[in-house]
């Protein structure tokens, strides 16, 4: 594969701003995304520099890209510790101490090429490499109407779990969770 598949680095945060701002202008982007343009455009850099600065520490937060041999970035998922019994995103807190992945965006005229699948792979592999705390699953929601992202996260071993979560500001709808448990040791 001509791209690098690899974690963002210390003071990229403009190429985050980029790439973010790119993905909320997808067509499905109200389907995938609960931030809007208009309001990821209007924070200032300090915003981003700080988000981009957690990722790099890969603590609780790492953020993967492909980049292409241009140096153009691609795509990104972005994957989250979710730690058991603490508050989570928009939905109850977590059972089992978990990544969460959020805001995969792959553009257009590169989809299809196996970037997400490798972006996946990095995220999950990062996910099982921690120590503390040790991740029992990998969950993602996904908005019932998102059949593209979801076939996506179908094959990649995603598989739903039953629970689903009403859609911020749009109760008629649902995001349905998908995960991939542990790996279990042979």
């Amino acid at each position: 594969m001509e791209h690098v598949i690899r974690p963002v680095g210390a003071g990229e945060w403009e190429k985050v701003r980029e790439l973010r701002l790119a993905a909320l202008q997808d067509p499905v982007a109200h389907l995938a995304f609960l931030e809007t343009y208009e309001k990821a455009v209007a924070q200032p850099d300090s915003y981003w520099q700080e988000r981009t600065d957690k990722a790099v520490q890969g603590v609780e937060v790492r953020q993967f890209v492909a980049e292409a041999p241009d140096g153009r970035w691609v795509g990104s998922v972005t994957a989250i510790v979710e730690r058991a019994g603490a508050p989570a995103s928009f939905v109850e807190a977590a059972e089992v101490d978990q990544v969460h992945v959020v805001g995969v965006f792959i553009r257009p005229e590169t989809r299809g090429a196996g970037l997400a699948e490798e972006l996946f792979r990095a995220a999950l592999e990062w996910a099982w490499s921690l120590n503390e705390p040790r991740i029992e699953q990998v969950r993602l929601f996904v908005h019932e109407r998102n059949t593209r992202a979801e076939a996506l996260y179908r094959k990649v071993g995603f598989v739903t779990s039953g629970a689903t979560a009403p859609v911020p500001g749009d109760a008629s709808a649902k995001e349905i969770e998908m995960v991939v448990p542990r790996p279990s040791v042979s």
